[in-house]
């Protein structure tokens, strides 16, 4: 018994194999020796182990040199991309186009929204009596305009009255590419609500934007604009009429009118 014990350590450092006696009986009835097999299990697991890994080092060198060749095209198919979208996520000749455009819609927007106000001639006292009798004609009056913007910029609310400005501008263009481009500087301006011009706006209004903006009209925004204006009606209007701003500025053409 311990002698084979013994064989079978023997065999399992040398990496052979070793034949145990076996009984097993005849048809004569005689006892013969049948060899069993033993391979030493460490010897085999190391053998797998390192075939298994020889496999991975060759599919990952494998892996890595057509990856390394896709790069270039990678990059330059990004650069040359061209993508249908608002973001600009590619430097294709498109994207130039319609950045080019809207800088210069954006820059048509915001010098005419300021310009209908600032450069307002002097209000006479009847324009400025006129103003207490309805909101229609103080927003009729480019001099009520410019004052009552004043006022706003004191409320913090003077974005209503660029946007309204922004839209009356608008709706007088014609051209499909510039209603397009504006459009889309008036959306980021004063609709989106990452722009810090944000105006209040209810959802349904919303919606209606959201919906003319993927074919953009001279009246895309004529529902935002009415729902602006009776905003400003309502809400700072009032307020304005009873504030230094009105009764200083109607108090000193009082003064200077001969009339008075």
């Amino acid at each position: 018994m311990w002698r084979r014990i013994r064989l079978l350590l023997l065999s399992c450092r040398h990496g052979e194999g070793y034949l145990a006696p076996g009984n097993c009986e005849n048809d004569s009835g005689h006892e013969n020796e049948r060899g069993i097999s033993f391979q030493p299990m460490g010897s085999e697991r190391m053998e797998m182990r390192k075939r298994q890994m020889s496999a991975q080092q060759e599919t990952s060198a494998g892996g890595a040199a057509p990856a390394q060749q896709d790069q270039p095209g990678q990059g330059s198919r990004g650069s040359n991309a061209c993508c249908f979208c608002w973001c600009c996520c590619c430097s294709c000749s498109w994207n130039e186009d319609r950045e080019e455009r809207t800088r210069k819609a954006s820059s048509d927007v915001k010098t005419e929204g300021p310009t209908d106000c600032d450069d307002s001639p002097k209000p006479t006292v009847e324009d400025v009596r006129s103003w207490g009798q309805s909101f229609d004609k103080l927003m009729h009056c480019p001099a009520g305009r410019s004052a009552f913007r004043q006022f706003l910029r004191t409320e913090f609310s003077e974005e209503n009255m660029l946007f309204w400005l922004a839209c009356e501008e608008f709706s007088k263009e014609t051209n499909k590419s510039a209603i397009e481009d504006k459009a889309r500087v008036i959306y980021e301006d004063y609709i989106s609500i990452l722009s810090p011009k944000e105006v209040s706006l209810d959802s349904r209004v919303r919606e209606v934007i959201n919906r003319n903006m993927l074919e953009p009209t001279s009246h895309t925004f004529d529902d935002a604009q009415l729902q602006i204006y009776t905003l400003m009606q309502r809400d700072s209007y009032p307020r304005f009429m009873n504030s230094p701003v009105y009764k200083n500025l109607f108090k000193s053409l009082s003064e200077q009118s001969p009339e008075c």
